[in-house]
């Protein structure tokens, strides 16, 4: 990952702005920095992707026949 795409915070500044960063924490994450050094890299949990299985369920319908290609053939021939 490129360390210029992240966003980085002091100290002071990260304490103010705690709970809005954390509402909007991109997937680079941010560093935090104390007198411009370094001290901590904050980045998003991993969400489970169980929580994506039936995230569409109202959103999709199925029309027709899902286990079929639609094409008619014999395996005997």
């Amino acid at each position: 990952m490129s360390e210029s795409k992240r966003k980085v915070y002091g100290a002071a500044k990260f304490k103010e702005h705690c709970l809005s960063l954390l509402d909007n924490l991109t997937p680079e994450g941010v560093d935090i920095t104390k007198h411009g050094t370094l001290v901590a890299r904050l980045i998003p949990y991993p969400q489970a992707s169980k929580s994506l299985i039936g995230i569409l369920k109202a959103e999709i319908q199925v029309r027709g026949d899902i286990f079929s290609s639609g094409i008619g053939w014999d395996a005997e021939s």
